[in-house]
């Protein structure tokens, strides 16, 4: 896999060659539940770009591929600035920082939601079918990632995923001949349901970008056939976005409105078989969280359990479908009735110290009291400091950066210590620790000091979105 300092070169190559403009910033954007890296890239007349990386080229070839479709048809969704040949690295427009879920969040009082925020969702439900009926027209499904379509396969993965990864880590019995036979009844039923459509696949609050007003679609290269119930149900079972009941109804009965002014449309039909997506999608949600969650100990996973557990109450009081699937049904009762209800709250919460020193006034003391953690010594590395012109520089700037990047030794160093820490916080985050403290030391704390400090907290950053990092210069906090 390419390397973070390959990646933001060739990403601000691109730029200066797709805008004629130097880069004169390039940050880190907070990692999501994806594998893809981004930055956002600040030109010279500050007008700014999301650089991104993926090595999985089939995902990027599918995103690419529907963005140019839906920009064709003047569909909201970001502009593609410049692909790299290696189809791994891309620039698209920068819409800002808000999703739907943020605005969500800033804009409600319990169960209250502002004008705002409704006339946001409304817009979004409004723009839905347009996405979806160009499954009906020339749109490139060979390009479908992971498959062409929502079919049965898909189905029972995510079936599965729910399996495996919630309901046996969660300790929920159940017969498993019997569940299987009802995942059975379930996907023949579903698989009656019109699938000529465009499915977004995951259609929900934080892949919806609000700027000025409007509405912007992300996150699409999942997309395939199927049908037009997942997507809508996507949206309002949106765990953590915990949207009230009546309005979920109301946002249901505008969608389907909009669509009517399109195709030709059964309401019955349709809501018989958005319930049963409605349960296939929180399934799958909660497979997602619990992988997440249980396994890769990422709690802000865990936290949408309890939302998706009352979606799945509220969802089986009123769900009718032609089929029985007793021992499905009895497992997401028997869920309802477990502890997982309750809010998640972590019992610890991991916070890492990174600081850089300087040997000269000695080693920093740990003032959590745990003692512990690890002290590094820069010193048998290239020294900047010995070049008059990188005198009043330090380690966060870019030209001490590139001379510390010339050398091998520093790349090794700096892999073998990310290395180093990354066994450390697992093994804390395992045991419910809650203090690490990382010092780096250098004879000044001016230049590599602070460059390895700064290097490894974006590296757990990225690495690890749910602990805490205090980044701290001792001699040049500037």
């Amino acid at each position: 896999m390419t390397q973070p300092d390959s990646e933001t070169l060739i990403l601000q190559q691109m730029a200066t060659t797709a805008t004629g403009q130097p880069v004169t910033d390039c940050q880190p954007l907070a990692a999501s539940g994806s594998h893809r890296r981004y930055y956002r890239l600040t030109l010279q007349d500050h007008t700014t770009l999301i650089g991104a990386f993926n090595d999985d080229i089939a995902e990027n070839i599918a995103f690419f591929t529907y963005t140019h479709f839906f920009e064709q048809k003047g569909l909201p969704v970001p502009h593609l600035v410049a692909i790299h040949d290696d189809n791994q690295h891309y620039l698209q427009s920068d819409l800002g920082n808000t999703t739907l879920y943020d605005f969500l969040g800033k804009n409600r009082e319990g169960r209250s939601l502002s004008p705002e925020v409704k006339s946001y969702y409304e817009q979004v439900v409004r723009a839905l079918p347009a996405f979806q009926l160009c499954g009906k027209e020339d749109l490139d499904f060979s390009v479908a990632y992971p498959r062409h379509a929502f079919d049965r396969q898909s189905m029972q993965w995510d079936l599965n995923y729910f399996k495996y990864y919630f309901l046996k880590l969660a300790n929920i019995p159940f017969n498993e001949q019997k569940l299987e036979d009802d995942y059975q009844a379930l996907m023949d039923y579903l698989l009656t349901a019109d699938s000529d459509y465009f499915l977004y696949r995951d259609f929900q609050s934080r892949n919806i970008m609000v700027q000025d007003g409007k509405v912007f679609f992300i996150d699409y290269q999942g997309g395939r056939k199927g049908a037009l119930q997942y997507d809508i149900a996507s949206l309002l079972y949106d765990a953590k976005a915990d949207l009230p009941e009546e309005f979920r109804m109301q946002l249901l009965d505008i969608y389907m409105d909009a669509l009517s002014e399109k195709i030709s449309l059964d309401r019955n039909a349709f809501v018989s078989y958005f319930h049963g997506f409605v349960l296939i999608r929180i399934l799958q949600a909660m497979g997602a969280y619990g992988y997440r969650g249980y396994f890769e100990r990422k709690n802000h996973f865990l936290q949408s359990v309890p939302y998706a557990v009352r979606n799945l109450e509220q969802l089986l009081y009123k769900m009718q479908l032609p089929i029985e699937i007793p021992e499905l049904t009895s497992a997401l009762r028997a869920l309802i009735a477990s502890d997982l209800v309750k809010p998640y709250h972590p019992s610890q919460v991991l916070t890492v110290v990174v600081q850089s020193f300087s040997f000269k006034k000695g080693v920093p003391q740990d003032p959590s009291g745990n003692g512990g953690g690890f002290v590094f010594d820069c010193r048998a590395l290239p020294n900047p400091g010995r070049e008059k012109q990188f005198a009043h520089n330090t380690g966060r700037d870019e030209c001490v950066i590139q001379y510390l990047e010339k050398y091998q030794t520093v790349a090794d160093f700096k892999h073998h210590v990310n290395a180093i820490v990354d066994a450390a916080v697992d093994n804390y985050l395992e045991r419910r620790f809650n203090h690490l403290m990382v010092s780096f030391g250098c004879t000044g704390g001016q230049h590599r000091s602070v460059y390895f400090a700064e290097q490894l907290a974006q590296h757990l950053q990225k690495t690890y979105p749910d602990i805490n990092i205090k980044l701290q210069h001792t001699e040049h906090p500037a």
